[in-house]
């Protein structure tokens, strides 16, 4: 099986779901309140939503499945964080001030990955 180098970035997108899932899932109740922090109530049924979205989002990009369909699903989730650390944190355009734009790169790479 031939790879192209926008495989393996959409297999490592999907794959950097997988310690946010286990982030997500086994901290639910402290999860759901940073949802609730950033105005997303009530806060576990987003964390719920989230969980699938980034299962499916993961699943999809690791094993090319509907690749295109989870690439959206890790967008928007990521897109959905981005605004949490600003709605959180205010606009601070760097890491060290939990800024968000680790999760807006990602979003863009997994949107990325569908176009090409």
């Amino acid at each position: 099986m031939d790879f192209a180098l926008i495989d393996w970035l959409r297999i490592l997108c999907g794959a950097w779901f997988i310690p946010h899932l286990i982030g997500k899932a086994s901290h639910y109740e402290r999860a759901g309140g940073t949802f609730e922090a950033a105005g997303l109530r009530p806060g576990k049924l987003f964390v719920g939503v989230a969980i699938v979205a980034e299962v499916c989002a993961a699943v999809g990009l690791i094993f090319s499945i509907y690749p295109r369909l989870a690439a959206l699903f890790g967008a928007l989730v990521l897109l959905g964080a981005g605004y949490a650390v600003v709605k959180i944190n205010g606009m601070n355009w760097r890491w060290q001030k939990m800024g968000p734009e680790y999760p807006i790169f990602w979003a863009i790479i997994c949107l990325l990955t569908a176009l090409v």
